[in-house]
Protein backbone atom coordinates (compact mmCIF):
# COMPACT_ATOMS: atom_id res chain seq x y z
CA UNK A 1 0.00 0.00 0.00
CA UNK A 2 1.70 3.50 -1.20
CA UNK A 3 -1.66 5.58 -0.36
CA UNK A 4 -0.48 9.41 0.98
CA UNK A 5 -2.58 10.46 3.98
CA UNK A 6 -2.53 14.44 5.90
CA UNK A 7 -3.66 15.05 8.99
CA UNK A 8 -4.33 18.46 10.18
CA UNK A 9 -1.17 19.46 8.09
CA UNK A 10 0.28 23.49 8.54
CA UNK A 11 2.84 24.96 7.11
CA UNK A 12 4.12 28.86 8.13
CA UNK A 13 7.24 30.73 7.72
CA UNK A 14 7.21 32.87 10.90
CA UNK A 15 4.14 34.76 11.45
CA UNK A 16 2.74 33.78 8.11
CA UNK A 17 0.76 31.03 8.04
CA UNK A 18 0.79 29.41 4.04
CA UNK A 19 -1.19 26.22 4.96
CA UNK A 20 -3.75 25.45 7.60
CA UNK A 21 -5.40 22.15 8.98
CA UNK A 22 -4.99 20.94 5.47
CA UNK A 23 -6.80 17.34 5.88
CA UNK A 24 -6.56 14.78 2.43
CA UNK A 25 -6.50 11.77 1.55
CA UNK A 26 -5.20 10.22 -1.62
CA UNK A 27 -5.44 6.71 -2.24
CA UNK A 28 -3.23 3.48 -3.27
CA UNK A 29 -2.76 3.60 -7.09
CA UNK A 30 -4.52 7.44 -7.12
CA UNK A 31 -4.04 10.15 -9.24
CA UNK A 32 -4.51 12.97 -7.05
CA UNK A 33 -4.55 16.69 -8.72
CA UNK A 34 -3.88 19.66 -6.45
CA UNK A 35 -4.98 22.59 -8.23
CA UNK A 36 -5.21 26.09 -7.72
CA UNK A 37 -4.31 29.56 -8.61
CA UNK A 38 -0.67 30.81 -7.58
CA UNK A 39 0.02 31.49 -4.01
CA UNK A 40 -2.65 29.12 -2.85
CA UNK A 41 0.08 26.71 -1.61
CA UNK A 42 0.25 23.42 -3.54
CA UNK A 43 3.31 23.25 -4.40
CA UNK A 44 4.40 23.91 -0.53
CA UNK A 45 1.95 20.49 0.02
CA UNK A 46 3.93 18.87 -2.44
CA UNK A 47 7.32 19.62 -1.09
CA UNK A 48 6.23 18.77 2.24
CA UNK A 49 4.96 15.36 1.28
CA UNK A 50 8.78 14.73 -0.34
CA UNK A 51 10.47 16.18 2.60
CA UNK A 52 12.17 19.14 0.85
CA UNK A 53 9.87 21.46 3.68
CA UNK A 54 9.05 20.81 7.05
CA UNK A 55 6.05 20.27 8.62
CA UNK A 56 5.15 23.37 11.02
CA UNK A 57 1.85 20.78 12.22
CA UNK A 58 0.08 17.60 11.73
CA UNK A 59 1.39 14.59 10.22
CA UNK A 60 2.05 13.24 6.74
CA UNK A 61 1.47 9.41 6.48
CA UNK A 62 2.98 7.35 3.51
CA UNK A 63 2.09 3.80 2.99
CA UNK A 64 0.84 3.91 6.46
CA UNK A 65 4.45 5.14 8.12
CA UNK A 66 4.02 8.73 9.60
CA UNK A 67 6.95 10.40 7.47
CA UNK A 68 7.57 13.78 9.23
CA UNK A 69 10.88 13.21 10.95
CA UNK A 70 12.03 10.70 7.51
CA UNK A 71 14.51 12.04 5.09
CA UNK A 72 13.57 12.74 1.10
CA UNK A 73 16.16 9.94 -0.29
CA UNK A 74 14.03 7.51 2.55
CA UNK A 75 10.27 8.17 1.99
CA UNK A 76 10.60 6.17 -1.65
CA UNK A 77 9.06 9.29 -3.49
CA UNK A 78 10.28 10.33 -7.05
CA UNK A 79 9.75 14.11 -7.84
CA UNK A 80 9.10 15.69 -11.22
CA UNK A 81 9.94 19.31 -11.24
CA UNK A 82 8.87 22.32 -13.54
CA UNK A 83 12.17 22.47 -14.79
CA UNK A 84 13.94 19.84 -16.58
CA UNK A 85 16.89 19.77 -13.84
CA UNK A 86 18.73 17.69 -16.31
CA UNK A 87 22.40 17.61 -15.83
CA UNK A 88 23.90 19.07 -18.91
CA UNK A 89 27.04 17.48 -19.42
CA UNK A 90 25.70 13.74 -18.93
CA UNK A 91 23.93 12.01 -21.59
CA UNK A 92 20.20 11.40 -21.63
CA UNK A 93 21.54 7.59 -20.77
CA UNK A 94 23.73 8.95 -18.06
CA UNK A 95 20.97 11.06 -16.65
CA UNK A 96 18.40 8.36 -16.28
CA UNK A 97 21.51 6.18 -14.71
CA UNK A 98 22.30 8.72 -11.76
CA UNK A 99 20.18 8.45 -9.15
CA UNK A 100 20.61 4.22 -9.66
CA UNK A 101 24.49 5.29 -9.65
CA UNK A 102 23.99 6.73 -6.59
CA UNK A 103 21.86 3.59 -4.85
CA UNK A 104 24.74 1.13 -5.98
CA UNK A 105 22.26 -0.54 -8.10
CA UNK A 106 24.12 -3.48 -10.00
CA UNK A 107 25.00 -3.04 -13.70
CA UNK A 108 22.27 -5.56 -14.73
CA UNK A 109 19.46 -4.17 -13.23
CA UNK A 110 20.43 -0.51 -14.17
CA UNK A 111 20.51 -1.35 -17.56
CA UNK A 112 17.15 -3.28 -17.22
CA UNK A 113 15.59 -0.29 -15.67
CA UNK A 114 17.19 1.86 -18.28
CA UNK A 115 15.83 -0.08 -21.16
CA UNK A 116 12.48 -0.44 -19.48
CA UNK A 117 11.78 3.35 -19.03
CA UNK A 118 13.35 4.01 -22.26
CA UNK A 119 10.68 1.52 -24.38
CA UNK A 120 8.23 3.20 -22.14
CA UNK A 121 8.54 6.82 -22.89
CA UNK A 122 9.51 6.20 -26.37
CA UNK A 123 13.40 7.67 -26.06
CA UNK A 124 15.18 4.44 -26.95
CA UNK A 125 16.99 6.49 -29.68
CA UNK A 126 17.66 9.28 -27.62
CA UNK A 127 19.96 7.58 -25.11
CA UNK A 128 23.71 9.52 -26.26
CA UNK A 129 22.40 12.59 -26.27
CA UNK A 130 22.78 15.51 -24.57
CA UNK A 131 19.95 17.68 -23.14
CA UNK A 132 21.06 20.62 -25.23
CA UNK A 133 19.99 18.59 -28.04
CA UNK A 134 16.47 17.84 -27.03
CA UNK A 135 13.47 19.62 -27.77
CA UNK A 136 11.57 20.91 -24.45
CA UNK A 137 9.19 17.63 -24.74
CA UNK A 138 11.89 15.10 -24.98
CA UNK A 139 14.15 17.08 -21.74
CA UNK A 140 10.41 16.44 -20.10
CA UNK A 141 10.73 12.59 -20.95
CA UNK A 142 14.13 12.12 -19.74
CA UNK A 143 12.90 13.95 -16.32
CA UNK A 144 10.10 11.26 -16.39
CA UNK A 145 11.84 8.72 -17.63
CA UNK A 146 14.55 9.34 -14.11
CA UNK A 147 11.56 9.25 -12.25
CA UNK A 148 10.18 6.01 -13.47
CA UNK A 149 13.53 4.11 -13.28
CA UNK A 150 13.77 4.54 -9.50
CA UNK A 151 10.28 2.50 -9.24
CA UNK A 152 8.73 4.69 -6.17
CA UNK A 153 5.96 4.13 -4.16
CA UNK A 154 4.85 7.84 -5.07
CA UNK A 155 5.29 9.71 -7.87
CA UNK A 156 5.18 13.68 -7.16
CA UNK A 157 4.93 16.21 -10.01
CA UNK A 158 5.36 19.99 -9.23
CA UNK A 159 4.03 21.34 -12.67
CA UNK A 160 5.96 19.70 -14.86
CA UNK A 161 4.07 20.75 -18.26
CA UNK A 162 4.26 24.26 -17.84
CA UNK A 163 7.66 25.22 -19.92
CA UNK A 164 5.98 23.66 -22.61
CA UNK A 165 4.01 25.10 -25.38
CA UNK A 166 0.05 24.81 -26.25
CA UNK A 167 -0.19 21.30 -28.42
CA UNK A 168 2.69 19.81 -26.33
CA UNK A 169 0.69 20.24 -23.26
CA UNK A 170 -1.94 18.49 -24.37
CA UNK A 171 -0.07 15.65 -26.11
CA UNK A 172 2.40 15.61 -22.68
CA UNK A 173 -0.85 15.29 -20.40
CA UNK A 174 -2.59 12.59 -22.20
CA UNK A 175 1.57 10.89 -21.97
CA UNK A 176 1.74 11.48 -18.40
CA UNK A 177 -2.07 9.83 -17.60
CA UNK A 178 -1.28 6.70 -20.17
CA UNK A 179 1.79 6.39 -17.82
CA UNK A 180 0.35 6.33 -14.82
CA UNK A 181 -2.45 4.22 -15.74
CA UNK A 182 -0.11 1.59 -16.82
CA UNK A 183 2.55 2.00 -13.88
CA UNK A 184 -0.76 2.03 -11.43
CA UNK A 185 1.66 4.29 -9.12
CA UNK A 186 -0.11 7.13 -6.42
CA UNK A 187 1.08 10.00 -7.93
CA UNK A 188 0.17 13.73 -7.07
CA UNK A 189 0.21 16.25 -9.78
CA UNK A 190 0.62 19.96 -8.95
CA UNK A 191 -0.75 22.69 -11.19
CA UNK A 192 -2.62 26.03 -11.72
CA UNK A 193 -4.26 24.61 -15.47
CA UNK A 194 -8.10 23.67 -14.05
CA UNK A 195 -7.98 22.25 -17.87
CA UNK A 196 -5.35 20.17 -16.41
CA UNK A 197 -6.83 18.97 -13.25
CA UNK A 198 -10.25 17.76 -14.90
CA UNK A 199 -8.60 16.09 -17.61
CA UNK A 200 -6.06 14.00 -15.76
CA UNK A 201 -6.73 13.43 -12.57
CA UNK A 202 -9.24 10.48 -10.54
CA UNK A 203 -9.87 13.02 -8.46
CA UNK A 204 -9.13 17.08 -7.85
CA UNK A 205 -8.40 18.62 -4.29
CA UNK A 206 -9.11 22.59 -4.83
CA UNK A 207 -7.11 24.73 -2.92
CA UNK A 208 -7.09 28.73 -1.81
CA UNK A 209 -5.20 30.35 0.22
CA UNK A 210 -4.14 27.64 1.98
CA UNK A 211 -7.21 25.68 2.80
CA UNK A 212 -8.88 22.99 0.71
CA UNK A 213 -12.20 24.20 -0.50
CA UNK A 214 -13.41 20.98 -2.21
CA UNK A 215 -12.36 17.10 -3.26
CA UNK A 216 -13.74 15.44 -5.46
CA UNK A 217 -14.06 13.63 -8.87
CA UNK A 218 -14.03 16.45 -11.40
CA UNK A 219 -17.26 16.08 -12.93
CA UNK A 220 -18.49 16.06 -9.14
CA UNK A 221 -16.62 19.66 -8.97
CA UNK A 222 -17.85 20.73 -12.15
CA UNK A 223 -21.56 19.93 -11.70
CA UNK A 224 -21.69 20.21 -7.44
CA UNK A 225 -19.15 23.40 -6.58
CA UNK A 226 -19.11 23.63 -2.76
CA UNK A 227 -17.96 27.45 -2.56
CA UNK A 228 -18.03 30.05 -5.43
CA UNK A 229 -14.40 30.22 -5.37
CA UNK A 230 -14.73 26.45 -6.71
CA UNK A 231 -17.66 27.54 -9.12
CA UNK A 232 -15.54 31.06 -10.54
CA UNK A 233 -11.98 28.82 -10.61
CA UNK A 234 -13.56 25.37 -12.22
CA UNK A 235 -14.67 25.84 -15.73
CA UNK A 236 -13.83 27.19 -19.26
CA UNK A 237 -15.32 30.22 -19.62
CA UNK A 238 -16.23 30.37 -15.90
CA UNK A 239 -19.47 30.36 -14.29
CA UNK A 240 -21.59 33.23 -14.75
CA UNK A 241 -22.87 34.96 -11.60
CA UNK A 242 -25.65 37.90 -11.17
CA UNK A 243 -25.80 39.12 -7.43
CA UNK A 244 -29.72 39.16 -6.38
CA UNK A 245 -32.28 39.06 -3.95
CA UNK A 246 -34.82 35.85 -2.93
CA UNK A 247 -38.26 37.27 -3.23
CA UNK A 248 -41.63 35.76 -3.21
CA UNK A 249 -41.40 33.31 -0.32
CA UNK A 250 -38.09 31.65 -2.17
CA UNK A 251 -39.94 31.31 -5.31
CA UNK A 252 -37.98 34.31 -7.41
CA UNK A 253 -34.48 35.75 -7.94
CA UNK A 254 -34.28 39.36 -8.79
CA UNK A 255 -31.53 41.73 -9.44
CA UNK A 256 -31.44 44.77 -12.12
CA UNK A 257 -32.06 43.12 -15.64
CA UNK A 258 -32.45 39.55 -14.44
CA UNK A 259 -35.69 38.02 -12.86
CA UNK A 260 -36.18 34.49 -12.88
CA UNK A 261 -38.12 31.50 -10.94
CA UNK A 262 -36.11 29.62 -8.62
CA UNK A 263 -35.80 25.45 -9.51
CA UNK A 264 -38.21 23.57 -7.70
CA UNK A 265 -35.23 22.06 -6.35
CA UNK A 266 -33.81 25.10 -4.62
CA UNK A 267 -37.11 26.35 -3.21
CA UNK A 268 -36.59 24.12 0.24
CA UNK A 269 -33.27 26.38 0.63
CA UNK A 270 -34.64 29.79 -0.33
CA UNK A 271 -38.31 29.55 1.31
CA UNK A 272 -36.72 30.46 4.71
CA UNK A 273 -34.26 33.34 3.26
CA UNK A 274 -37.13 35.71 1.54
CA UNK A 275 -35.63 39.36 1.15
CA UNK A 276 -31.57 37.54 1.00
CA UNK A 277 -28.45 38.10 -0.86
CA UNK A 278 -27.75 35.29 -2.90
CA UNK A 279 -25.24 35.01 -6.22
CA UNK A 280 -26.82 32.75 -8.83
CA UNK A 281 -24.43 31.10 -11.19
CA UNK A 282 -25.05 29.45 -14.37
CA UNK A 283 -22.64 27.93 -16.31
CA UNK A 284 -22.31 29.10 -20.29
CA UNK A 285 -23.21 25.74 -21.96
CA UNK A 286 -26.35 26.29 -19.89
CA UNK A 287 -27.09 29.42 -20.98
CA UNK A 288 -29.13 28.62 -24.83
CA UNK A 289 -28.66 30.43 -27.70
CA UNK A 290 -29.28 30.21 -31.59
CA UNK A 291 -33.11 29.41 -31.12
CA UNK A 292 -32.24 25.87 -29.86
CA UNK A 293 -34.22 23.95 -27.22
CA UNK A 294 -33.29 24.53 -23.83
CA UNK A 295 -33.35 21.17 -21.28
CA UNK A 296 -36.26 21.23 -18.53
CA UNK A 297 -37.63 24.43 -16.91
CA UNK A 298 -36.18 27.53 -18.55
CA UNK A 299 -35.93 31.78 -18.17
CA UNK A 300 -35.56 34.02 -21.16
CA UNK A 301 -33.23 36.55 -20.72
CA UNK A 302 -32.33 39.39 -23.24
CA UNK A 303 -28.71 40.51 -23.37
CA UNK A 304 -26.71 43.50 -25.18
CA UNK A 305 -23.57 41.91 -26.82
CA UNK A 306 -20.54 43.49 -25.66
CA UNK A 307 -17.90 41.10 -26.90
CA UNK A 308 -18.05 37.97 -29.63
CA UNK A 309 -15.08 36.18 -29.97
CA UNK A 310 -15.06 33.37 -32.82
CA UNK A 311 -12.94 30.28 -31.88
CA UNK A 312 -13.23 28.20 -35.69
CA UNK A 313 -16.22 25.87 -34.00
CA UNK A 314 -18.26 28.44 -31.28
CA UNK A 315 -18.51 31.58 -30.77
CA UNK A 316 -18.37 33.09 -26.99
CA UNK A 317 -20.53 35.86 -26.70
CA UNK A 318 -20.04 38.27 -23.60
CA UNK A 319 -23.63 39.94 -23.17
CA UNK A 320 -24.89 42.11 -20.70
CA UNK A 321 -27.71 42.15 -18.62
CA UNK A 322 -28.04 45.20 -16.37
CA UNK A 323 -25.08 44.86 -14.06
CA UNK A 324 -24.23 42.07 -14.99
CA UNK A 325 -22.64 40.35 -18.01
CA UNK A 326 -23.62 36.87 -19.07
CA UNK A 327 -21.16 34.62 -21.44
CA UNK A 328 -22.84 31.91 -23.34
CA UNK A 329 -21.86 30.04 -26.81
CA UNK A 330 -23.03 30.24 -29.91
CA UNK A 331 -22.91 29.17 -33.29
CA UNK A 332 -20.18 30.09 -35.04
CA UNK A 333 -22.12 31.06 -38.87
CA UNK A 334 -24.25 33.22 -36.52
CA UNK A 335 -21.39 35.82 -35.41
CA UNK A 336 -23.34 38.37 -33.71
CA UNK A 337 -22.39 42.04 -34.08
CA UNK A 338 -21.33 44.25 -30.64
CA UNK A 339 -24.78 46.29 -29.71
CA UNK A 340 -26.85 43.55 -31.18
CA UNK A 341 -30.06 42.33 -29.13
CA UNK A 342 -30.40 38.71 -28.20
CA UNK A 343 -32.87 36.78 -26.27
CA UNK A 344 -31.27 33.50 -24.61
CA UNK A 345 -32.73 31.02 -22.51
CA UNK A 346 -31.60 29.67 -18.52
CA UNK A 347 -31.87 26.10 -18.20
CA UNK A 348 -33.16 26.46 -14.82
CA UNK A 349 -32.20 22.79 -13.54
CA UNK A 350 -28.49 23.96 -14.01
CA UNK A 351 -29.20 27.36 -11.59
CA UNK A 352 -26.83 27.26 -8.55
CA UNK A 353 -27.11 30.05 -5.81
CA UNK A 354 -24.99 30.84 -3.33
CA UNK A 355 -25.31 32.44 -0.13
CA UNK A 356 -23.61 36.49 -0.73
CA UNK A 357 -22.41 36.18 3.13
CA UNK A 358 -20.89 33.05 3.77
CA UNK A 359 -20.18 32.01 -0.09
CA UNK A 360 -21.34 28.56 0.47
CA UNK A 361 -23.44 26.25 -2.10
CA UNK A 362 -27.26 26.56 -1.16
CA UNK A 363 -29.25 23.39 -2.04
Amino acid sequence: MAGVLLHDVAKRFGETRVIEGLDLEIRDHEFMVLVGPSGCGKSTVLRMIAGLEEVSGGTISIGGRVVNEVPPKDRDIAMVFQSYALYPHMSVRENLEFGLRLRKTPRAELERLVAEAAQILGIEKLLERKPKELSGGQRQRVALGRAIVRKPSVFLFDEPLSNLDAKLRVQMRAEIKKLQARLQTTSIYVTHDQVEAMTMGHRIAVLSEGKLQQVGAPLEVYEHPANLFVAAFIGTPPMNFVSGTIAEAGRKLTARGFDVPVPGRLRSATAARAGGKVVAGIRPENVVADGRTPRGEAARLGVTVEIAEPLGDEVIVHGRVGDDVVVFKQDPHRLPAVGDRLEVQLELDALHLFDAETQRRMG
